[in-house]
């Protein structure tokens, strides 16, 4: 297997001894661009495949440890709530020591873990295990997001980004059908398994596949400049928009799928484990309404693309109160597209608006983001078995309407802004 490289770091634009041509930001259609998408393809498939994994199974989960739908659902939040805490620190290594090689340790880390998750024997265990993949998991969003906005031409950016969101919505179904299928064969440790043996596969396709940096500066690793750097996201009233968009849009997306499992085998549809883990197949829409989600902004504007997306979630939230399971089914196609629409234009938004500190920019969305997860899965789990799925659904109407707030709050501080700088001007 050839070694994965970090790459020196080098001016864009500058010659070197071994390479007399400038070298060149990868766009589509040039072989580069190829693999670096296949690469974080393979990398979003094998991490959201772990990271979701135990989802499809809480029902399962639930019976075999004799708990709760709230107990079992830590076994999801956990995860989610451990790559929300660790993605700051380890973006910040991966300044100093490459996003290739954040990458490539965290991928190596989360899939051994992935295989020792089947022999847990306990819930307290199962649980431990999963916060130690969510921490592993961390060092590969952020670090990707940064390694695309340095590599990738910026008007390309947006669709690179929304390759690596589809490759995870992919992921996510993958992990969930596959644990799904074989739980109903092998019961659910059969299910992690499969879906761990699945990871490894991936990460072999992403170590092979995955260029080298060309335009990576390495930084000295100080927590100071750290700080500063994050302490100056932190007072950008765009960016803090947009982490609190990305968080709310989870929290929809976190309550809806870590209950939805428990809704279906429930009266009065009684599906089964396998039926149930089919039901991700809902995530293909995601892939597309993820990898459309530039040419949604380059028509509407992003203020436009979001109101689009959070319109289309709150449909499906409605949709899915109806006892019809196929009335369920269109509601969670809507949810699935208009979540994955939101995340691939927020995520690139952020991108886009940090100039420096891109991986710290990145890295606390992805903070926001999977706190967001952690929250709507527990809450929604919680909710769900005090009051039903109405108050999953009602927790979940809370989250769009903040987003929706978020929104339109932008919109208005963006026209005081403009009629600031108009009146700036006439003076």
């Amino acid at each position: 297997m050839p070694p994965v490289h970090t790459g020196a770091p080098v001016t864009p634009g500058a010659s070197t001894p071994s390479s007399p041509a400038a070298p060149q930001a990868h766009a589509p259609g040039h072989p580069g661009y190829r693999r670096m998408s296949l690469a974080l393809f393979a990398a979003g498939l094998a991490t959201f495949a772990l990271l979701y994994s135990t989802q499809a199974l809480l029902p399962a989960i639930s019976d075999g440890f004799g708990v709760t739908a709230g107990q079992a659902s830590w076994t999801v939040s956990a995860a989610t709530g451990a790559l929300a805490l660790f993605v700051l620190p380890l973006s910040a290594l991966s300044e100093r020591f490459g996003r290739t090689r954040m990458m490539t340790v965290s991928m190596l880390v989360a899939v051994g873990v992935g295989l020792l998750v089947p022999f847990a024997p306990s819930l307290e265990w199962l649980v431990v295990l999963r916060a130690v993949q969510g921490a592993a998991i961390a060092g590969i969003p952020a670090s990707a997001m940064a390694y695309l906005a340095e590599e990738v031409r910026p008007k390309a950016l947006v669709g690179a980004i929304g390759l690596f969101v589809a490759g995870n919505s992919i992921g996510g179904m993958s992990g969930r059908l596959v644990t799904g299928w074989a739980a109903q064969a092998w019961g659910w440790r059969g299910g992690l398994l499969a879906v761990g043996v699945m990871a490894l596969a991936c990460a072999v396709a992403f170590l092979v596949l995955l260029p080298r940096a060309r335009f990576f500066r390495p930084a000295s690793l100080n927590p100071r400049a750290v700080g500063r750097t994050v302490a100056g996201h932190l007072r950008d009233p765009l960016l803090l928009r947009l982490y609190g968009i990305g968080a709310l849009f989870m929290t929809v997306f976190g309550a809806v799928y870590t209950v939805i499992g428990y809704r279906l085998v429930d009266e009065p549809f009684s599906l089964g484990q396998g039926v149930i883990g089919s039901i991700f197949l809902i995530y293909l829409v995601g892939t597309v309404s993820s990898a459309a989600a530039g040419q949604l902004v380059a028509r509407t504007g992003r203020r436009g693309a979001l109101y689009l997306a959070v319109t289309t979630t709150a449909l499906g939230l409605l949709l899915s109160l109806a006892d019809s399971l196929a009335a369920i089914l269109v509601g969670l196609v809507l949810i699935t597209a208009g979540f994955f629409a939101g995340h691939a234009v927020a995520s690139a938004a952020v991108s886009r608006t940090a100039t420096s500190g891109r991986a710290q920019a990145s890295a606390l969305y992805q903070s926001a983001y999977y706190l967001g997860s952690s929250a709507g899965g527990t809450l929604g789990a919680l909710a769900y078995h005090s009051a039903g799925w109405a108050a999953t659904v009602g927790i979940a109407l809370l989250a769009v309407l903040g987003v929706v707030s978020i929104t339109l709050y932008g919109s208005h501080a963006a026209r005081a802004q403009r009629r600031h700088g108009s009146l700036a001007a006439a003076r």
